[in-house]
């Protein structure tokens, strides 16, 4: 149910009998939904339901920065808020975490060597500095300066495999120091394995004999994930991880195209609240992944346009982010 200031109903009205069909998409969002209404203190004095958002997604390039990307191939899950009380807000990435029943992602070598150089050995007496990530006749070739020995240069070749655990292992089968062969990762390093994988100086990648294990769930920035890596092959410059296992129904099976689907539970993004959500963001230009940016989602939203159904949901037609005519400015901009 929506509760609005009388004034403000009365000049929605007014534009709809004038045939006003110019209105922001958020205006529109809100003469067209029920379940959309705007965050003030005169509001509905019911109980926010604060349960995980289910969540589909299918063929979207997913940015957590401007270079950083994963290609998310197909993805069923759930956004969970992660606060006690609280829901999903889209402004807010720290406010849920994805938790994926199952997925396909990949991301290239760059982008996975970025995120462990920013995210993860970003700190002054991080053990590894200025991070590589290569593949090579379907083999990982890590390079990189060991900083603790004087940022000694290294290079591994592995091959990948996923854990028991879910995490993602890097067998070293061939390890180089300062461009020398050396019998093993941990002669190269030299240190006391636990100095090492202090979770102070060291989140997400630790280190079992030869072997580089990486934590999917720690190494990437907000939202977070929660989920189980249980296959890992490399796929061209890629890393292709597979997360869970399929399921037996997807509740937006039938909506064609590039698509990021969201369903019950409330959530939140710019001023509104959808309750008992039933929104579907479709790409307005199927013949390539829908590209998509949380920073820049409003940007994307208000070019393109929504249509209601008749259960009350919504269907917005969104523009992918690498085509919006001020992307340049925006990214100079943050």
């Amino acid at each position: 149910m929506v509760r609005c200031h009388f004034s403000f109903c009365g000049i929605l009205l007014r534009m709809i009998s004038k045939g006003f069909r110019q209105a922001s998409l958020l205006g529109t969002v809100f003469l067209v939904l029920l379940g959309l209404s705007p965050n003030s203190a005169a509001q509905s004095s019911e109980s926010p339901d604060t349960r995980p958002v289910e969540f589909v997604m299918k063929n979207v390039t997913y940015h957590y920065s401007e270079p950083v990307a994963v290609h998310i191939v197909q993805l069923q899950g759930e956004l969970v808020p992660t606060r006690a009380a609280s829901i999903v807000v889209f402004d807010d990435k720290n406010s849920f975490d994805l938790r994926l029943a199952h997925a396909e992602i990949s991301i290239s070598c760059n982008a996975l060597a970025q995120v462990l150089n920013e995210n993860v050995f970003s700190s002054p007496d991080a053990p590894i500095r200025k991070l590589g990530i290569a593949s090579k006749n379907n083999q990982l070739v890590v390079t990189g300066k060991f900083h603790l020995r004087g940022d000694v240069p290294f290079e591994t070749t592995g091959t990948l495999s996923a854990d028991r655990d879910g995490k993602i292992r890097l067998h070293a089968e061939q390890v180089k120091a300062a461009h020398l062969p050396v019998k093993g990762l941990l002669d190269l390093l030299g240190i006391d394995l636990a100095r090492l994988i202090n979770t102070n100086k060291v989140h997400g990648v630790t280190v079992d004999k030869d072997d580089l294990v990486l934590d999917p769930e720690q190494i990437l920035p907000p939202p977070h994930i929660q989920g189980k890596v249980t296959a890992v092959r490399i796929q061209g410059n890629d890393i292709v991880q597979i997360f869970g296992q399929p399921q037996a129904s997807n509740f937006a099976a039938k909506q064609s195209g590039n698509y990021m689907a969201f369903r019950h539970s409330d959530m939140r993004f710019g001023k509104l609240t959808m309750h008992d959500a039933d929104l579907i963001m479709i790409d307005m230009d199927p013949r390539d992944p829908f590209d998509f940016f949380l920073d820049h989602y409003q940007e994307q939203l208000v070019a393109g346009y929504s249509k209601s159904t008749l259960e009350y949901g919504l269907r917005v037609y969104t523009r992918d982010y690498n085509k919006l005519r001020n992307r340049s400015s925006n990214s100079r901009n943050r």
